[in-house]
């Protein structure tokens, strides 16, 4: 890897403009020691390395799974079915066995820093004469508008992306855009610029972001942002969620355009966010939690404390007493909200998500139809919730849409494994190769080869291994067949254990 007191040779810029004359748009390369490869002189093949062992080194992360007991330190990796308990048998597999996505992720990498760079040029004189309020006219590229990274070496920006040194970001930002391409051109440039990957949308009606990189990196990218004269007016810093993860933790970069900015079914024309409902900061919204869960009777109380997330999230972790409708994707939320709007008839609504963004039109949606008393939602989400209160309303996991699958504030396990009813809730990906539904089943379930989601996908999966063809299987199983896309609830809900079995409303 290229090391910060490099000769000016070495020097990674240098070497990323020798990149330009190669075409990496070219799909018919097959090998890149032999095309890619024969192109490089010998500076840019040190960048060549070192773009291939980054993609090595990010493949053989996601690969890791946790060890099997406390007393276990030693990292084990699991691929194609198979666990390894060594790097050298991993490392042999990785490059046996994937060594075409090994190539696309090099490619992927050498195109980033390409990019980077030809960003970086179209810094004019002009521009740099200018404010910051002046780069972004019309008349000017809003890629323009990176920071300066001349100080740090390509070293230092992407410490600790495949450790626990590196950082997730969540962020979202409500505020009209006339032209969402440009702002999605320049957060391209910008991530790529700054080694992050993750996932980023654009809409006429903001940006909503999820990031990782190594802390360097994150923190310039949160400067960037803040300082930007589009947005320098609608976000602070505690807009900003952070936690412990890293560029290892989403397959790639994907920045695209969007009618929405998180997918609800209703174009932001009908459901604005400028109607959304009261915002509580975490304390406020922790007492009223708090007198909510004294009411002798729930049930028959005036409030509903309202889980606006997908079952499987809620499943793994909630707030006491909360509601969580057992939908699938929050593009069924309006339809659950009018199958059910007698429930909220004269009620006040508490409504809470995991960084705040699907309540700010869910709550906009819910008072459009002018039945609740009032509409109150809890800002910043469970993640602000949990920084604050570790130890409050909030039990169990918090469900994140990344690699690493949740994370956890307290020590509170509210779910169980499909199989054996133990307590546990650590999710996995259904074992069968065309289903992609979470599983919850604990070690010793696993150990007797129930990692299927279903009895239907556990079947699939062991005429596969009998070398059976299975041309006609499909993703849908018994977990999506038995549960209904739209569920309604009893008038009077009532109130079920810890650990509810999947198919009913989680009011605990």
């Amino acid at each position: 890897m290229p090391s910060s007191t490099s000769s000016d040779q070495d020097d990674p810029d240098t070497c990323i403009l020798k990149f330009f004359d190669l075409d990496l748009k070219d799909t018919s390369l097959t090998s890149p020691t032999s095309n890619l490869r024969a192109e490089l002189d010998g500076n840019t093949k040190k960048k060549y390395s070192f773009a291939k062992k980054k993609a090595f080194a990010l493949f053989v992360k996601t690969k890791q799974v946790p060890a099997p007991s406390l007393e276990c330190e030693e990292s084990q990796w699991e691929c194609c079915q198979h666990l390894f308990t060594d790097q050298t048998s991993i490392h042999r597999h990785v490059a046996t066995q994937h060594a075409d996505e090994i190539y696309l992720r090099t490619v992927a990498n050498l195109k980033q820093l390409t990019a980077s760079l030809s960003a970086s040029k179209s810094l004019v004189s002009a521009d740099q004469k200018k404010s910051p309020e002046e780069s972004f006219t019309p008349s000017h590229e809003v890629s323009a508008w990176l920071p300066d990274i001349s100080c740090f070496s390509t070293d230092e920006l992407m410490s600790g992306e495949g450790s626990e040194e590196g950082e997730v970001l969540l962020y979202y930002c409500y505020r009209d855009l006339e032209e969402p391409h440009r702002i999605c051109a320049w957060q391209t440039a910008l991530c790529q610029r700054l080694y992050l990957t993750g996932k980023v949308r654009i809409a006429t009606e903001g940006i909503n972001g999820t990031v990782g990189g190594s802390k360097l990196a994150t923190r310039l990218y949160m400067e960037v942002m803040l300082s930007c004269p589009i947005f320098k007016d609608y976000l602070c810093k505690d807009d900003f969620k952070t936690s412990r993860g890293g560029a290892h933790c989403f397959p790639g970069l994907r920045v695209g355009v969007f009618e929405e900015l998180v997918p609800m079914g209703l174009s932001p024309s009908q459901i604005s966010y400028k109607k959304s409902g009261i915002h509580l900061s975490p304390g406020e919204f922790h007492k009223e939690v708090e007198k909510f869960l004294s009411q002798a009777n729930q049930e028959q109380g005036d409030t509903i404390l309202l889980d606006c997330r997908n079952f499987y999230e809620s499943k793994i972790g909630r707030f006491q007493g909360c509601l969580a409708p057992d939908i699938r994707k929050f593009s069924y939320f309006p339809s659950y909200v009018d199958k059910n709007l007698e429930l909220f008839r004269e009620k006040k609504v508490l409504m809470y998500c995991t960084g705040g963004i699907r309540c700010e039109r869910g709550s906009a949606y819910l008072k459009a139809k002018g039945v609740c008393k009032e509409v109150f939602q809890l800002k910043g989400g469970i993640h602000k919730y949990l920084e604050e209160f570790p130890n409050g309303f909030y039990k169990g996991k918090l469900f994140v849409f990344d690699e690493r699958y949740a994370l956890s504030y307290n020590s509170a396990v509210v779910s169980e494994c499909s199989y054996c009813g133990a307590q546990w809730d650590q999710y996995k990906l259904c074992s069968t190769p065309q289903c992609r539904q979470l599983v919850l089943t604990c070690a010793a379930c696993q150990g007797q080869g129930f990692t299927a989601c279903c009895v239907m996908c556990q079947d699939k999966g062991n005429r596969q291994a009998s070398g059976l063809l299975q041309d006609s299987f499909k993703e849908e199983c018994e977990c999506t067949a038995r549960r209904p896309r739209v569920p309604r609830e009893l008038s009077q809900p009532v109130p079920l254990p810890m650990n509810p079995e999947v198919g009913g409303p989680l009011l605990v």
